[in-house]
């Protein structure tokens, strides 16, 4: 079985333009990093022009389906009948798309079906990640 879910969405950036344009994106979720989502953004859709990715928590992403969740750099919350709204805040500004949940939804699944929710820590090799901090601490 695969280690890794990828997703695309289609988000759509909220702007000052009546027409919010569609902007492709890739849900990531890696089970050798179970308690994390990334979130990337090709190069033609950022205003740097090079690949964004944000990471956060799992939960934050679940969590956000159903109430505004989150105080720091991302920031999840349900908007309307389908949508949900996830927020970027960087020193730069604040990136706002929305996103279908319905999608959002499947791709949660996925990463269930992956890793279930609440058995995240069961795919940590703490001893293998402590000898490996060890080792670049010298």
């Amino acid at each position: 079985m695969s280690t890794v879910i990828e997703q695309p969405v289609e988000a759509r950036l909220v702007s000052a333009a009546p027409r919010m344009p569609s902007i492709p994106a890739t849900l990531h979720y890696d089970r050798t990093d179970p308690f994390a989502v990334r979130m990337a953004f090709p190069a033609p859709a950022t205003l740097e022009g090079v690949e964004v990715c944000w990471t956060f928590a799992r939960e934050l992403l679940a969590a956000g389906l159903d109430d505004a969740e989150g105080h720091g750099d991302v920031r999840v919350r349900p908007y309307g009948y389908d949508r949900t709204v996830l927020e970027f805040h960087a020193p730069e500004g604040i990136a706002v798309v929305h996103v279908h949940s319905s999608e959002i939804r499947r791709f949660l699944q996925a990463t269930n079906d992956l890793v279930p929710t609440g058995l995240e820590h069961l795919q940590l090799d703490l001893d293998h990640d402590l000898a490996e901090l060890m080792r670049d601490a010298c």
